[in-house]
């Protein structure tokens, strides 16, 4: 991955939308200085690219309605949980190593059977119609430009046929099990004959909680469609029951589903362990992005813990909080075995469409590729916990 290429991509989806210099960056890095100079000599300033998903996230919230940024950007609660998941990949400190030779990145590798050229896949998150008028088939062909596998939520405002139709890369199908069985079946069956290649299952939230912010501008927000379950709503969905769904609800949905079945949302090891007897195919570890249960840990804590359970006999993801690289490699060094990131690709999408999408995950994958040398690793099977100092005296 050239970052130039990348960079040049990003600068073309700012041009594109019209994104202006003053929009592109954050207030608290703009200079007085350049801004007056600008107003006195009436020279137009060239638009700076958006270089990284901070930059995105700035646009996003100039370009975004009120309810549609507080919907995407809000948490739980005090939102405790997340800015822990910020705190605490930033507390990870990286061990770098110097004259490795890095002409070969590779950043590829298999998950359920499916060669990734890379780690980074896109988490399920609803209402994509907020961000943009193409909703989750630009963000499904923007995925497939990326080279990313698509989750798409069951609470999508476009159908889960069309979002495949759409992509050439690998749909997963995320679910809500919901108390009505019969539903839940027809919605498992109509999401596989769609093409989707693996059913991620949301076990992490059986009633909503707490969700302040989204509910403050609420009446602002606009009715939306959901085609997957035939309904209109604000966004998000409306929420049905899901208070029942348990351990033998997952095992009448293993006796059906002819795709693999992930679960996400796992943070106790305990849980862990009960899926891997559960026979699931992988799964997820999660905290929502700090939008369910609040004052939980942030992922990247619990995640060593839960790998450690696991002792390899499914593959772990991590999502929740991913900015940087950095801290794809640092999800990795944990051991999972690949990434999810929700909020940046939104931000992405409300900027520039499927173009943004893309170039949100390519900066991400350039920034782990540049990480990964820095570190002297040029292979994802190379990423360990040995990337971090082991103590803060630095000694080791």
């Amino acid at each position: 991955m050239d970052r130039r290429e990348v960079l040049k991509a990003s600068l073309a989806s700012a041009a594109a939308m019209g994104i202006s210099a003053r929009r592109a960056i954050s207030p608290d890095i703009d200079s007085p200085a350049e801004l007056h100079s600008s107003a006195v000599t009436g020279e137009v300033v060239a638009q700076p690219p958006l270089v990284n998903l901070y930059d995105f996230e700035a646009a996003a919230k100039r370009k975004l309605s009120g309810s549609a940024w507080e919907y995407f950007s809000g948490g739980s609660a005090d939102e405790i949980t997340l800015r822990r998941n910020r705190e605490a990949l930033d507390a990870l400190q990286l061990k770098p190593r110097v004259l490795v030779d890095v002409t070969q990145i590779d950043t590829s590798s298999t998950l359920l059977g499916y060669k990734m050229e890379h780690p980074i896949l896109l988490a399920p998150t609803s209402s994509h119609l907020l961000a943009h008028p193409d909703a989750e088939t630009a963000t499904a062909r923007g995925a497939a430009a990326a080279k990313a596998i698509m989750v798409a939520s069951t609470v999508s405002n476009r159908s889960i046929e069309d979002i495949c139709k759409s992509a050439s890369e690998p749909i997963w199908f995320q679910l809500y099990v919901e108390d009505d069985r019969s539903a839940v079946r027809a919605l498992i069956e109509r999401a596989e004959a769609a093409g989707c290649k693996a059913l991620c299952v949301t076990v992490d939230n059986p009633l909503p909680y707490a969700r302040n912010r989204e509910e403050r501008v609420r009446a602002l927000a606009p009715m939306l469609p959901f085609p997957n379950l035939g309904i209109e709503a604000g966004p998000g969905g409306r929420s049905r029951s899901r208070r029942h769904f348990n351990w033998n609800d997952l095992l009448w949905i293993q006796s059906f589903a002819k795709t693999p079945v992930i679960l996400k949302g796992i943070l106790n090891p305990d849980d862990a362990e009960e899926a891997v007897h559960r026979g699931v195919s992988a799964i997820v570890v999660s905290n929502h992005g700090g939008r369910v249960l609040d004052t939980e840990p942030a992922t990247i804590e619990v995640l060593p813990a839960v790998v450690d359970r696991v002792a390899g006999r499914l593959p772990v993801l991590f999502d929740s909080g991913i900015r940087r690289g950095t801290d794809v490699l640092k999800g990795l060094a944990c051991g999972a075995s690949a990434v999810l990131i929700g909020r940046p690709y939104i931000y992405g999408l409300s900027v520039a469409g499927a173009d943004g999408v893309r170039d949100v995950v390519n900066i991400l994958r350039a920034e782990l590729e540049g990480a990964m040398a820095m570190t002297g690793r040029t292979h994802l099977t190379e990423i360990d916990r040995s990337v971090f100092w082991k103590s803060r005296d630095f000694s080791s």
